[in-house]
């Protein structure tokens, strides 16, 4: 038996019938495509996530009012919760700057867009407002392209100076520098003492669009009773006593909050790692989704590529016959139809797979994100669309592979 003429066969087959065999094979393509598809979008996700993860550093924690992701339902909850406030936040880096464990303590906080102007030039309203203290820089992961930080007399005196990102310097200042230069942020006026490097996007959204007063200056202009409540980043000295500087943190901050002996946290605590895998969990349960679809509608290819087969069979008795009569074993006639019906499923698995790459990578330029094969993925979509093969073609094989000769030739 030549696997090359079964391959030939079914090619031809495909062509001769082209309608029946589009109908079936697009139920194959979208099968694979929804793997592939799913595969490279969530594997893309998780990349760009964890390269941006792996920027904040892998002994980071986050002390927050809430969860950074919060369960359906819970929200309500973390509203009751006291506001963490500037004040608590700077006793609590005041009792951790000595500590053994930690290397520095940071608050932050944010609130609504708003529009950035230059003299006659102003951006849209959705540049975002963020206050920061003097370690903003390494608690952010972000560098200064030219001049300079904010400094802890900014943050003691609340001065009304400001770093932009690169988006607000290009959309407002021309290529001109913007250092020196006032600014007016909502209605107050700041003087430009730095531009941070570009950061690029991160899912579609850009982190470039913001600007960054000391956070006494931003909670005096723009903080409200919700959003006044701070963030505090906290960096241990290494992975090795993560633990021990997260425990000290809890135990100093649990004083500061006056929280009773008995009484659960009324704050959370977040490492970038539980956060990255917070963030798996949902791009598995996507993948997973599907790959569930896609082997669904593989399931229902199977049914039409397995009618096609006993079509086929039936259009082919007499040449069946022909085979037979000069010799063609049983299984030669077997591997000839589960050959042919594998070769169709991995033509409509080839077209899903290019679709399926295809899509991801149109979205991931939407999203700006590197573009990651799933080989993995690849590999599962060739194995199953062969599986699906000689599942979809044992049967049509077994009833060519059965039919008497001399009745195969009389077959009108």
């Amino acid at each position: 038996m030549n696997i090359m003429e079964s391959v030939i066969l079914a090619v031809d087959s495909v062509r001769s019938n082209k309608l029946r065999s589009i109908l079936t094979l697009i139920s194959v393509t979208i099968g694979v495509f929804a793997i592939i598809g799913a595969g490279t979008l969530t594997t893309s996700i998780e990349s760009a996530v964890s390269t941006e993860m792996s920027s904040l550093g892998e002994t980071n924690f986050t002390i927050s009012r809430t969860p950074a992701v919060m369960q359906h339902g819970d929200w309500r909850k973390y509203m009751k919760r006291k506001a963490i406030t500037y004040k608590q936040a700077a006793e609590l880096k005041e009792e951790l700057e000595s500590n053994k464990y930690i290397e520095f303590v940071s608050s932050s906080c944010s609130g609504d867009a708003t529009v950035v102007k230059y003299k006659s030039k102003s951006t849209d309203p959705d540049v975002y407002v963020q206050g920061g203290d003097d370690n903003y820089l390494a608690s952010s992961a972000r560098t200064i392209e030219s001049g300079r930080e904010i400094g802890i007399e900014d943050v003691k005196l609340s001065r009304n100076i400001a770093l932009i990102g690169n988006d607000v310097a290009v959309k407002i200042f021309d290529g001109t520098s913007p250092l020196g230069k006032s600014i007016t942020v909502g209605n107050q006026k700041y003087d430009v003492v730095g531009i941070f490097k570009a950061k690029g996007a991160v899912m579609g959204q850009s982190q470039d669009n913001l600007v960054v007063v000391p956070i006494t200056n931003y909670l005096k202009y723009f903080s409200s009773e919700w959003e006044q409540s701070m963030d505090i980043s906290v960096r241990a000295k290494d992975k090795k006593v993560l633990d021990d500087a997260i425990n000290e943190a809890i135990g100093k901050f649990r004083i500061v909050r006056n929280i009773k002996p008995w009484a659960e946290n009324d704050f959370e605590i977040t490492t970038n790692e539980a956060l990255s895998e917070s963030f798996s969990g949902l791009t598995g349960f996507l993948k997973y989704f599907g790959l569930i679809c896609g082997i669904v509608s593989l399931g229902a290819a199977g049914v039409g590529i397995m009618n096609i087969m006993l079509v086929s069979v039936k259009e082919r008795t007499r040449e069946i016959g022909v085979r037979k009569a000069i010799g063609a074993k049983k299984t030669w006639i077997i591997l000839q139809f589960i050959i042919e019906t594998i070769t169709i499923c991995q033509i409509g698995g080839f077209v899903g797979i290019v679709l399926g790459v295809g899509g991801a990578w149109a979205l991931s330029l939407a999203l700006e994100m590197p573009l990651v094969f799933p080989i993995d993925q690849i590999i599962f979509a060739v194995i199953i669309c062969t599986v699906l093969g000689v599942i979809s073609g044992a049967y049509p094989a077994w009833k060519a592979a059965k039919l008497d000769p001399i009745e195969a030739l009389r077959y009108e």
